[in-house]
């Protein structure tokens, strides 16, 4: 299928969506605001601008602040583009590509030109922030139930934001095997970033998300937020990595964990978190709750603690799970939806109405709760990190006596291990899709 077709057939969806939720909520139309620049407080210096993921879920626009997209039962979706005349900055262009054709199109210079394109009158449903409201008129009203209709369904891709999100994977993985390179070459976090960069054809403000780049001890932290000039002082042992890219406003997110190759124990832990990575990816199939995916992570996490060691044979793997052992090390979510943003919407959402589908009694950080269903994109990150701070609560508790800590101490150096993966939910039966592995597997 050609991406023309393929979009097509995504606005076409959309539209049924937007119908069918205006009938039963009450409304005329449905109006989206891509939101406004916003700066920062008692400064003119602006922050990155992040349009609403309701306006770039219609259109492959990503720095168009002050547009407005107006949804009408029967007819094409009205466009009103914002096209200042300003030597400042550098406008966006005027509307081109593939999707042009799909809409009515209105250029505007000036934010309050808006007014005079979109309707006075009748039930509007705005999605939007606050901010974006134009002097009293048009204020966002996010009807609650009309906005969960909404994203529930978009739990659920089509063929377009597939084709968006492999090639959003194919940029991350060209820049993932570039930042394997600088680590192994002897690069500070810094300059493996750069080599990131560089691989994807990215800037920073075009990343889904601030990459974690975080050699040895740092790879612990959940989400190292740092990126050092220089090299460690001794040896770059391990690098973890969790880096994305973004294509037309989808997002990869991928993470892989690599190892200088000099220590026999840390290898033997990514091996095994590499088998078991592969073993959870195959549990997404259509039908599957996804919080069972998680507490299976959790059973593969007291294997590999057992397996390797690290917890003694005189506890259980049983007795591990019914104390939270494995939460220690891994304290997080077994992964999220993924989409338009990273953490994607309506992960809790048991159905349409936004009843709540809970988290699994003491996982409080896990971000989807879901039946899988075909078509969601999802990721799947199982780690195991040496935290020093719930590795303090441990070795404080009544089961010190069961872990090595002679191994712990040992593979702290290294921080931690997490690989994920960008996976898609199949038809009932069928296998499912990895967007990461698959881009691997195409740079040979």
């Amino acid at each position: 299928m050609t991406m023309h077709a393929a979009y097509t057939q995504h606005l076409a969806t959309l539209q049924q969506r937007a119908e069918d939720a205006l009938a039963r909520c009450g409304f005329d139309a449905l109006l989206i605001a891509s939101g406004i620049e916003k700066y920062a407080f008692l400064d003119d210096r602006p922050y990155l601008f992040a349009p609403n993921p309701h306006f770039k879920h219609w259109l492959p626009l990503t720095q168009h602040p002050n547009s407005w997209l107006l949804i009408r039962p029967g007819r094409r979706p009205l466009l009103v583009y914002y096209q200042p005349d300003d030597y400042w900055h550098v406008p966006p262009a005027a509307p081109s590509g593939f999707w042009v054709e799909h809409f009515e199109i209105q250029v505007i210079s000036a934010p309050e030109q808006a007014r005079q394109h979109l309707p006075s009158t009748g039930r509007l449903a705005i999605i939007g922030e606050a901010d974006a409201a134009l002097e009293g008129f048009f204020t966002p009203n996010n009807p609650h139930e009309l906005l969960n209709l909404l994203h529930y369904a978009r739990g659920c891709k089509t063929e377009y934001e597939l084709m968006q999100m492999r090639a959003a994977s194919a940029l991350a993985v060209r820049a993932h095997v570039a930042a394997r390179g600088a680590f192994l070459a002897g690069a500070s976090e810094a300059q493996i970033h750069a080599a990131y960069l560089a691989a994807c054809g990215h800037s920073d403000r075009d990343l889904p998300y601030g990459n974690i780049v975080a050699l040895n001890e740092h790879g612990a932290v959940l989400h190292y937020q740092y990126q050092d000039l220089t090299p460690p002082a001794q040896s770059s042992r391990s690098l973890l990595i969790d880096a994305g890219a973004q294509v037309a406003g989808y997002a990869a997110d991928i993470t892989r964990s690599w190892s200088a190759g000099d220590d026999a124990d840390f290898d033997a832990l990514l091996a095994a978190m590499e088998a078991a990575q592969l073993a959870l990816v195959d549990e997404v199939r259509a039908g599957v709750d996804y919080r069972n995916i998680h507490l299976s992570t959790h059973a593969r996490i007291a294997t590999i603690l057992k397996s390797l060691g690290i917890v003694k044979a005189t506890m259980s793997e049983e007795a591990m799970l019914a104390e939270r052992i494995t939460s220690i090390f891994m304290p997080h979510g077994i992964g999220h939806l993924l989409g338009l943003q990273v953490h994607d919407v309506g992960g809790f959402m048991a159905d349409e109405t936004g009843a709540v589908a809970a988290k699994p009694e003491g996982h409080p950080f896990l971000r989807l709760t879901r039946q899988l269903q075909p078509g969601m994109a999802v990721t799947i990150e199982p780690g195991l990190y040496f935290i020093p701070t719930l590795l303090k609560q441990l070795r404080a508790g009544p089961h010190a006596g069961a872990v090595n800590w002679g191994l712990v101490e040992h593979l702290s150096r290294f921080g931690g291990v997490r690989i994920e993966d960008d996976v898609v939910c199949r038809a009932a039966g069928a296998a499912p899709e990895n967007l990461t592995r698959d881009a691997f597997a195409a740079l040979g």
